[in-house]
């Protein structure tokens, strides 16, 4: 894994608009896109950049199940808010929430996916080493899911809503199958909070009580850490400082 270590989020920013900068003059068609606070910053650079989408595809990880498009707390919503509004794709998938026919829809996206190969796929991950909605437990072999949310899943997400209540059970996420697919995955995580997960991921056994671990078997990640999420890896690790500016 290529280890690049940043100040802070916004220039994590930085480093993460670097990468799809790169994959854009490398030819790269088909995004795989992740939603949360993690890349917002991301989001931000790219909306402010004259980076030209309209001829791309995106593909997000994941959705609420339950939640319309016009939901302000679906992902839907959050990406048109934080990316699409101001930088459109010329085609752009997210899980149906609403799907009547659960089987029928995680089917449907598996399809998406494999007509429209990822170049470059954006990853957060959860304390619990969660990537996309694969909690602890899921097969590496696994293709797009109806997940049951963990409780530390809820509990994360529960400050997007007004009463915990409200947060959603259940979600449809691309499997770990499906991520291991793209050519290049970038993974961008911050804080103390997620050092232990960013530790296991890079250093600890390959497994599926951590499924950010698959990762140490594809041949192009990127990290994109602060110093406080790299705390807990051993001094042997290979870490890159970036400093490149935006133009």
């Amino acid at each position: 894994m290529n280890i690049i270590q940043v100040v802070d989020q916004n220039m994590g920013g930085e480093a993460g608009f670097a990468e799809f900068k790169t994959a854009l003059d490398q030819g790269a068609n088909t995004f795989g896109l992740a939603t949360g606070s993690t890349p917002v910053t991301i989001y931000e650079q790219l909306t402010h950049s004259a980076l030209d989408f309209s001829q791309k595809t995106s593909i997000n990880l994941d959705e609420y199940v339950g939640l319309s498009p016009e939901n302000p707390q679906s992902y839907h919503y959050f990406m048109q808010k934080h990316l699409f509004d101001a930088k459109p794709f010329r085609e752009s998938f997210v899980p149906n929430g609403l799907a009547e026919d659960g089987d029928a829809e995680v089917k449907r996206y598996d399809e998406i996916i494999a007509e429209h190969p990822i170049d470059l796929q954006l990853l957060g991950l959860g304390k619990n080493g969660h990537i996309g909605f694969n909690e602890p437990g899921t097969p590496f072999d696994e293709g797009t899911h109806r997940v049951t949310l963990t409780q530390s899943t809820i509990d994360a997400n529960a400050r997007f809503f007004e009463d915990e209540a409200d947060v959603p059970r259940y979600a449809y996420s691309m499997g770990i199958a499906s991520i291991m697919k793209a050519k290049h995955i970038v993974l961008v995580a911050y804080g103390e909070a997620k050092a232990d997960a960013v530790a296991a991921m890079i250093e600890g056994p390959v497994t599926e009580d951590v499924p950010a671990s698959a990762l140490q078997n594809h041949d192009n990640v990127t990290v994109i850490v602060d110093a406080a999420a790299a705390s807990k890896l051993s001094t042997q690790a290979q870490i890159t400082p970036f400093s490149a500016s935006v133009e």
